[in-house]
Formats: C-alpha cells, structure tokens, sequence
C-alpha cells in the first residue's frame, strides 16, 4: 500500500504543478496586456494631440487658399 499512497502523492505534486504555472502565466499575460494597452493609449493620445495642433491647421490654411483662389477665377 505504501507504494501506491507513495505513486499517489506523486501524481498530486504533478497535478498542482500546472495550476500554479497557469496562474503565473496569467498574471504575466495580464501584466503585458495592461502595459501594451497604456503604450498603445499614450502613443494614441500624442498622435491625435500632434495632428490636432499641428497639422490639422496647415490642412485648413491649405484649403483656405484652395477657396480663395477658386472664388477669384473668372465665372465661365
């Protein structure tokens, strides 16, 4: 008996084992998927603060132009 309580408890410590490395797989997996999620939303956030301030006004002044001259030409 004292062999199969022995195979036993062997297959117990062999079962926990992979709980334990699913947990920390988890957390691990959760831990990058918060900080590419914070990245991807301070990269977001600079992107739309640059086009928003810098290029958005360039393209209006551009179409502007555009608007003025078409007014200028002759009526055909």
């Amino acid at each position: 008996m004292s062999t199969v309580e022995g195979e036993d408890a062997l297959l117990l410590a062999a079962a926990k084992s992979p709980k334990a490395r699913r947990r920390r797989l988890r957390s691990i997996v959760l831990a990058l998927t918060a900080q590419y999620t914070i990245v991807a939303v301070i990269v977001g956030l600079s992107l739309a603060g640059i086009l928003r301030y810098a290029v958005t006004p360039q393209i209006v002044a551009r179409f502007e132009a555009i608007e003025a001259a078409l007014k200028r030409l002759p009526a055909p």
